[in-house]
């Protein structure tokens, strides 16, 4: 069984898609709903990387619970580029850049949690099976809500 190439595999986009959400947020602070919602979103992707290292364990793997999603040093600097040129043009380009490879990277993940799900089905993993039923539906809310806001955004962004 390659459950261990599984779970390292979705350990690494799960911290990606957090890392990006983070990003998302400290780039559009002027925008609240990109900001806030963002953040609590990534601390889903937090919450998935726990039980992924968790059960990563009984498969001899040493995945870190609680990797960084932060941007370092950078996150001040962007919070206050982002003040202060708030929806101009070019930020407003960025978001919808940011929010479509949100969209793609929860999509990837999404695949992760669903291969995971087959194949612990298959051979009757339940302990694994019950992980991606607690954290997958999270990861298809991620996705909806950077579709979401594409569709709310693209049309004022691009014919502006």
């Amino acid at each position: 069984m390659k459950f261990d190439l599984v779970l390292k595999e979705l350990h690494r986009s799960e911290h990606d898609l957090g890392t990006l959400l983070m990003h998302a947020s400290d780039r559009h602070t002027t925008d609240h709903e990109i900001h806030h919602t963002g953040r609590e979103l990534a601390t889903w992707c937090r919450r998935h990387l726990r039980e992924i290292a968790e059960i990563g364990t009984e498969f001899d793997l040493d995945l870190d619970p609680e990797p960084s999603l932060d941007s370092g040093p950078l996150e001040a600097l962007q919070q206050e580029i982002s003040r202060r040129t708030g929806r101009r043009s070019a930020p407003a380009l960025l978001l919808l850049t940011d929010l479509r490879e949100i969209y793609v990277s929860a999509a990837g993940v999404s695949v992760d949690w669903e291969m995971l799900a087959q194949a612990a089905q298959g051979v009757k993993r339940h302990d694994l099976l019950a992980v991606t039923k607690r954290c997958h539906p999270d990861t298809l809310r991620q996705m909806t809500w950077a579709n979401a806001m594409l569709k709310a955004s693209s049309t004022q962004i691009l014919v502006s």
